[in-house]
């Protein structure tokens, strides 16, 4: 009888190097450069401010000094061109200013409302409907989701229909609402939790949504030079019994080398609020680096994946809520650290969410549970 094979050793993640940071730093100052070009239908605006305050925030400064995102009501008048420079942020030529300031560079997230129409958020909620009519799931493949390291572990971790479901349209559920042999307790379409991985590749209105020409012409003026689509996600929230999204960062599952390369894209197909869980973020975490990674377990252990390393412990008030109404998108940093609550209202907070990775210059982890296949490379976001 062989002896057992030693466990390989894995480095535990660790903040990224100086000349990691400033890689990724670039990167996210090329993608908000395309502030200064436009958008004006989109209601944004562009203000310089004091590159001192940029250093100071530890993030490498924009030449000549940092971006600052003024966020304009939609109704209002915009001015053409960006904002004047100005010593106060706040400060910007014409329009008028809304309430919220929203500071991509230094926070890590930017919301752009009306981004989608009523009737595309309609569409994209029709075709889920139709999608989980036709739902089939055996009872044996039916996986709780959850955010939880030691549930995702059991649940997840242990389930070959989770690992291969990068290149799939398959289906999660929600906690409580199976019992014991997998059989739905309540109605199937309010069970489940979210759809995922390929609806960008595979069903045609989420794909028609994910390369629409404004999301292509929004990535270009971001600076994404190589853009590949990598998964995407129809999370439903459910009213009443929508689980929490524990603290966490998109690049402890989707890791890149350097970090940096990673933007998620979330589209409110519902108004998005604190009573049915709205997103909440930790503004500027994400220029601190990652501390925990999920990755694809050794040959032979319990489970598929496993988490190296841990997360600190969050200080519930470092985060600020962000509702968001339907149609409205907001741009997450893979490093910036966001949750939900649980869902406690009676209405539903639907979401469609895809991620992208600049792939010019980026090495995207082979331990990574998500991975490529021949099936299904990761598609340019460009067509």
């Amino acid at each position: 009888m062989s002896a057992p094979r030693a466990k390989a050793k894995r480095r535990s993640p660790k903040c990224p190097p100086q000349e990691q940071l400033e890689m990724g730093t670039e990167f996210l100052e090329r993608q908000l450069r395309w502030l200064s070009n436009g958008l004006a239908a989109q209601g944004l605006l562009l203000s310089r401010w004091d590159k001192d305050h940029v250093k100071r925030r530890g993030v490498s400064p924009a030449e000549p000094g940092g971006t600052v995102v003024c966020w304009w009501d939609p109704g209002a008048s915009v001015p053409d061109g960006i904002c004047k420079p100005a010593s106060d942020p706040k400060e910007c030529s014409g329009g008028k200013q809304s309430p919220h300031l929203f500071q991509f560079h230094e926070d890590g997230f930017l919301v752009l409302e009306h981004f989608f129409t009523p009737e595309e958020c309609d569409s994209m909620r029709s075709q889920i409907q139709r999608i989980i009519a036709e739902m089939e799931v055996p009872p044996h493949c039916r996986t709780e989701f959850s955010t939880k390291e030691k549930e995702q572990l059991q649940a997840q971790g242990s389930s070959d229909y989770f690992l291969t479901s990068g290149d799939k349209i398959r289906f999660f559920f929600e906690k409580g609402v199976l019992d014991e042999r997998g059989n739905f307790l309540i109605p199937k379409e309010k069970s489940v939790s979210k759809i995922g991985h390929a609806l960008h590749a595979y069903d045609p209105v989420f794909k028609q949504v994910t390369h629409s020409s404004k999301v292509q012409e929004l990535g270009r003026k971001l600076g994404l030079e190589r853009p590949v689509v990598v998964q995407s996600m129809y999370i439903f929230k459910q009213p009443g019994i929508g689980g929490e999204v524990t603290p966490h960062q998109d690049a402890t599952f989707l890791y890149t080398e350097p970090l940096g390369r990673i933007l998620g894209f979330w589209i409110a197909l519902e108004d998005a609020t604190q009573e049915n869980g709205c997103l909440w973020f930790i503004p500027g975490s994400h220029t601190r680096g990652i501390t925990r990674r999920m990755v694809r377990a050794a040959s032979g252990s319990s489970t598929c994946v496993e988490f190296i390393g841990s997360d600190p412990a969050y200080d519930d008030n470092q985060f600020i809520p962000l509702p968001i109404s339907k149609g409205g998108l907001i741009l997450i940093h893979g490093e910036v650290v966001h949750k939900s609550e649980l869902n406690g209202s009676e209405s539903s907070r639907h979401a469609f969410t895809f991620h992208v990775m600049e792939a010019k210059d980026t090495s995207w982890s082979k331990e990574n549970w998500l991975q490529p296949t021949p099936e299904l490379p990761f598609p340019s976001l460009y067509t």
